[in-house]
Protein backbone atom coordinates (compact mmCIF):
# COMPACT_ATOMS: atom_id res chain seq x y z
CA UNK A 1 0.00 0.00 0.00
CA UNK A 2 1.20 3.52 -0.68
CA UNK A 3 1.74 5.57 2.32
CA UNK A 4 0.27 9.32 1.05
CA UNK A 5 3.01 11.31 3.31
CA UNK A 6 5.78 9.28 1.91
CA UNK A 7 4.88 9.73 -1.65
CA UNK A 8 4.81 13.32 -1.32
CA UNK A 9 7.72 13.69 -0.32
CA UNK A 10 9.06 11.46 -3.09
CA UNK A 11 6.71 14.03 -5.44
CA UNK A 12 8.62 16.93 -3.48
CA UNK A 13 11.88 15.57 -4.20
CA UNK A 14 10.90 15.17 -8.23
CA UNK A 15 9.84 18.60 -7.98
CA UNK A 16 12.85 20.42 -6.62
CA UNK A 17 15.29 18.32 -8.61
CA UNK A 18 14.07 20.16 -11.63
CA UNK A 19 14.05 23.25 -10.36
CA UNK A 20 10.56 22.99 -10.72
CA UNK A 21 6.91 25.26 -8.87
CA UNK A 22 4.38 23.64 -8.22
CA UNK A 23 2.37 25.01 -10.89
CA UNK A 24 4.93 24.67 -13.79
CA UNK A 25 5.20 21.06 -12.55
CA UNK A 26 1.27 20.86 -13.18
CA UNK A 27 1.66 22.31 -16.35
CA UNK A 28 4.46 20.40 -17.00
CA UNK A 29 2.53 17.22 -16.60
CA UNK A 30 -0.55 18.09 -18.26
CA UNK A 31 -2.88 18.69 -14.69
CA UNK A 32 -4.72 21.56 -13.14
CA UNK A 33 -2.49 23.48 -11.00
CA UNK A 34 -4.80 23.51 -8.08
CA UNK A 35 -4.78 19.61 -8.21
CA UNK A 36 -0.99 19.67 -7.44
CA UNK A 37 -1.97 22.60 -4.57
CA UNK A 38 -4.47 20.32 -3.20
CA UNK A 39 -2.04 17.19 -3.47
CA UNK A 40 0.57 18.82 -1.64
CA UNK A 41 -1.70 19.79 1.28
CA UNK A 42 -2.48 15.75 1.94
CA UNK A 43 -6.43 17.26 0.85
CA UNK A 44 -6.31 14.59 -2.39
CA UNK A 45 -4.65 11.37 -3.06
CA UNK A 46 -3.16 10.91 -6.36
CA UNK A 47 -4.58 8.73 -8.87
CA UNK A 48 -3.70 6.49 -10.74
CA UNK A 49 -3.05 8.69 -13.99
CA UNK A 50 -1.28 11.45 -12.44
CA UNK A 51 1.30 8.85 -11.03
CA UNK A 52 1.32 8.15 -15.06
CA UNK A 53 1.84 11.07 -16.25
CA UNK A 54 4.90 12.22 -13.66
CA UNK A 55 6.41 8.97 -14.86
CA UNK A 56 5.72 9.58 -18.58
CA UNK A 57 7.23 13.51 -18.13
CA UNK A 58 9.87 12.61 -16.20
CA UNK A 59 11.38 9.26 -17.33
CA UNK A 60 14.37 9.16 -14.61
CA UNK A 61 11.68 8.73 -11.91
CA UNK A 62 11.19 4.87 -11.34
CA UNK A 63 7.48 4.06 -11.03
CA UNK A 64 8.44 1.80 -7.81
CA UNK A 65 10.46 4.54 -6.04
CA UNK A 66 7.42 6.92 -6.98
CA UNK A 67 4.78 4.80 -5.43
CA UNK A 68 7.03 2.73 -2.77
CA UNK A 69 10.16 3.89 -2.29
CA UNK A 70 12.01 1.45 -4.01
CA UNK A 71 14.93 1.62 -6.31
CA UNK A 72 16.34 5.04 -6.69
CA UNK A 73 16.12 8.89 -8.02
CA UNK A 74 17.25 9.91 -10.45
CA UNK A 75 17.33 6.29 -12.75
CA UNK A 76 18.81 6.33 -16.23
CA UNK A 77 19.26 4.32 -18.45
CA UNK A 78 22.33 3.07 -20.24
CA UNK A 79 22.40 3.96 -24.07
CA UNK A 80 24.29 0.61 -25.04
CA UNK A 81 23.66 -2.83 -26.45
CA UNK A 82 22.51 -3.40 -22.17
CA UNK A 83 18.84 -1.68 -22.16
CA UNK A 84 17.36 -3.89 -19.99
CA UNK A 85 19.47 -2.68 -17.49
CA UNK A 86 19.86 0.89 -15.34
CA UNK A 87 22.96 2.38 -14.55
CA UNK A 88 24.15 2.67 -10.96
CA UNK A 89 24.93 5.63 -9.03
CA UNK A 90 28.74 4.94 -9.38
CA UNK A 91 30.72 3.74 -12.36
CA UNK A 92 31.37 -0.01 -12.50
CA UNK A 93 34.84 -0.83 -11.13
CA UNK A 94 36.88 -3.25 -13.79
CA UNK A 95 36.36 -6.14 -11.69
CA UNK A 96 32.22 -6.03 -11.98
CA UNK A 97 33.11 -5.33 -15.82
CA UNK A 98 35.48 -8.58 -16.02
CA UNK A 99 32.18 -10.31 -14.78
CA UNK A 100 29.82 -8.88 -17.38
CA UNK A 101 32.14 -9.30 -19.72
CA UNK A 102 32.95 -6.27 -20.81
CA UNK A 103 36.34 -5.51 -19.12
CA UNK A 104 37.79 -2.58 -21.04
CA UNK A 105 41.18 -3.75 -20.58
CA UNK A 106 41.19 -6.86 -22.26
CA UNK A 107 42.35 -7.17 -25.69
CA UNK A 108 40.04 -10.54 -26.44
CA UNK A 109 36.54 -10.80 -27.93
CA UNK A 110 34.90 -9.30 -30.60
CA UNK A 111 33.86 -5.99 -28.60
CA UNK A 112 35.96 -2.83 -29.16
CA UNK A 113 36.68 -1.52 -25.74
CA UNK A 114 36.83 2.33 -26.54
CA UNK A 115 34.91 5.01 -25.69
CA UNK A 116 31.90 5.55 -27.95
CA UNK A 117 29.87 8.33 -26.01
CA UNK A 118 29.63 10.16 -22.75
CA UNK A 119 27.07 11.79 -21.42
CA UNK A 120 27.09 13.96 -18.08
CA UNK A 121 22.94 14.59 -16.70
CA UNK A 122 22.92 17.41 -14.50
CA UNK A 123 20.56 17.85 -11.33
CA UNK A 124 18.61 20.74 -13.30
CA UNK A 125 17.91 18.10 -15.69
CA UNK A 126 20.08 19.45 -18.63
CA UNK A 127 23.16 17.27 -19.77
CA UNK A 128 25.90 17.33 -22.11
CA UNK A 129 26.88 14.57 -24.49
CA UNK A 130 30.65 14.06 -26.08
CA UNK A 131 31.10 11.64 -28.92
CA UNK A 132 34.59 9.91 -30.25
CA UNK A 133 34.38 10.42 -33.66
CA UNK A 134 38.07 8.91 -34.64
CA UNK A 135 38.57 5.36 -34.28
Amino acid sequence: MVNPELFLERLEKVIQFHGLSASQFADRIGVQRSGISHLLTGRNKPSLEFVMKVVAEFPEVNLYWLLYGQGSFPEMEKENDLTSTKTSPCPPSKGELREKGNDPTSTTGSKDPSIKKVIIFYKDGSFEAYENDGE
